[in-house]
């Protein structure tokens, strides 16, 4: 194993990253620090890969070892320990953003904010430039009430939509409009309003609606939920409400023609590349590039059947998040569906955004051959001694020398979690570790004792006291019948390991939705400035 006290790690300058995105070489731009203050400020492409889920999240996102790889931190000095995780992984060309993020900031280089930046940004872009139809919250809410002939599609995932919607609308992920919206609007009389949380894929969905043809008037919903919110009109809650699973056209209806047919002109327009299976097996075969291979239909039809080697990443959630799904930037990207309408659509976007796409042309339904979901390919972690849920039951009840620390995400410890445990992040455990000075022995647990496992060694590392993990995790813990206690108990680390979206949930405050559009209202000048994007709008 290689000696990681000993490693030291060249550093890439601001100019030199730079250099590489506009010349669309690959590289990965990781900003190892948690997610929260990711978010407050990054480079466009940089990707959040939080130090504590290197090894949960590495091989799946990064997928080729010699990938050229810069990590950086804010000062917080998990840069270093993360260039020696990856090196640890089999990352041959790790380095270190020189001076790391306030590096990037004394160098001219422009600081985003928020995630999913490179998709928020290019959707601005789309609408500046094709001026995007859109409607207020209250023209939307006055066309409903006067039972106007319109349909209201949102383009979120569904879990958002069932969070909360606007009264009246149906489920429609993004990537599946074109491909349903004939059955949903079959009048083109028929206006169709496609909504999301706030801009970016209401804009997508509408524009590529229009992109595709379809002869109904078509508007996004400007600014989502968020507006309706700031609008002071109600949303609903805990609605089902989706498109229908495609059936066979009925005879004469063409329409699943319709969709396959636009929807290929549009890719066409796009640059789309094709390509067939001889092809990918060649590109799965290099050694000098990266091929992300995804699956963007539902995550149901994926599950039913896809083909080996292909990641689900339904469209349209591809086209918002394509800086977590692929933060190899100048990575090639191959997209299948059974279809010729998903993929087509999503690919259109992907290359204006810059990447070498392509389409899978030719797959029969007998190329679907795997089912449910693939392993994920994890590094072996630390030998540790497993400690059953009801043995730790035994030595909760027995004092306070033991201590449980929690590496579940926040939002799930505060649902619910096992009496007396701690949350903790992995990245700040030596902070953690200095708040228990009279433990006896460290228990370790998360959902699955997974990430546990590999915290596991860390503890060791920094503490003398006997360390276990909680075999089969909280789960095991909740199978057996345990108590659990809900609510912020004990946090033994911030909740800094999630960014609490503006346009989520439903108790956001008015000034942070207003913030959120004023920052997406600002990303076309940011771009500009920037200069490394490479997008183009069709």
């Amino acid at each position: 194993m290689t000696n990681l006290r000993q490693a030291t790690f060249a550093t890439l300058s601001f100019q030199q990253v730079h250099a590489a995105l506009l010349a669309r070489q690959e590289i990965a731009l990781l900003d190892v620090r948690e997610e929260a203050p990711f978010a407050e400020a990054h480079p466009l492409f940089a990707a959040n890969l939080p130090l504590g889920r290197i090894e949960l999240e590495a091989y799946a996102r990064i997928p080729r070892r010699d990938t050229v790889i810069v990590v950086y931190d804010d000062g917080e000095g998990l840069a270093g320990p993360a260039a020696q995780r990856l090196l640890q992984l089999g990352y041959s060309a790790v380095h270190q953003l020189d001076g790391g993020l306030q590096g990037w900031r004394d160098a001219g280089g422009e600081i985003f904010r928020d995630v999913n930046a490179p998709s928020k940004a290019f959707g601005e872009l789309v609408e500046s430039q094709r001026h995007t139809p859109s409607l207020s919250a209250p023209e939307v809410k006055a066309l409903l009430d006067a039972d106007a002939d319109v349909v209201l599609l949102d383009a979120r995932r569904f879990d958002e939509y069932n969070t909360m919607s606007i009264p009246g609308s149906v489920s429609v992920p993004g990537a599946e409009l074109v491909l349903r919206v004939r059955a949903l609007a079959p009048r083109p009389e028929t206006r169709v309003i496609v909504n999301c949380a706030g801009r970016t894929r209401s804009i997508i969905g509408s524009q590529s609606l229009i992109n595709a043809g379809i002869p109904n008037p078509v508007s996004a919903l400007r600014n989502g939920t968020i507006g309706w919110t700031l609008a002071g009109q109600q949303l609903e809650h805990g609605k089902t409400q989706r498109f229908a699973e495609r059936p066979t056209d009925p005879a004469g209806s063409g329409h699943h023609l319709q969709a396959a047919r636009s929807s290929r002109q549009v890719a066409d327009r796009a640059r789309v590349g094709r390509a067939g299976l001889a092809a990918l097996a060649q590109w799965n075969d290099e050694t000098g590039r990266t091929t992300y291979r995804f699956d963007v239909r539902t995550p149901e039809e994926y599950a039913a059947g896809h083909l080996p080697g292909f990641s689900s990443a339904p469209g349209g959630q591809l086209v918002q998040e394509t800086d977590h799904a692929a933060p190899v930037r100048g990575a090639r990207i191959v997209l299948a569906d059974d279809d010729g309408v998903r993929a087509n659509m999503t690919a259109s976007w992907l290359a204006q955004m810059g990447w070498e796409v392509y389409v899978l042309d030719g797959l029969q339904p007998a190329h679907f051959s795997e089912s449910g979901h693939p392993a994920q390919v994890l590094p072996p972690a630390p030998p540790h001694e497993p400690v059953a849920p009801q043995q730790l039951a035994h030595w909760l009840q027995d004092g306070p020398g033991t201590v449980l620390l929690d590496f579940t995400s926040s939002a799930n410890y505060v649902k619910q979690h096992i009496p007396g445990a701690r949350f903790a992040l992995r990245s700040q455990l030596a902070q953690v570790l200095q708040q228990t000075p009279g433990a006896e022995r460290y228990v370790l647990t998360c959902g699955s004792s997974l990430l546990a496992g590999y915290a596991a060694g860390d503890v060791q590392r920094l503490s003398s006291k006997p360390v276990f993990v909680l075999k089969g995790g909280t789960a095991a813990w909740i199978a057996a019948g345990l108590p659990l206690e809900p609510g912020e108990t004990a946090l033994a680390s911030p909740r800094i390991d999630r960014y609490r979206r503006p346009y989520e949930g439903t108790d956001n405050p008015v000034a942070a939705m207003q913030a959120y559009l004023d920052w997406e209202y600002g990303l076309v000048a940011q771009l500009a400035a920037d200069g490394s994007h490479g997008f183009f709008v069709i």
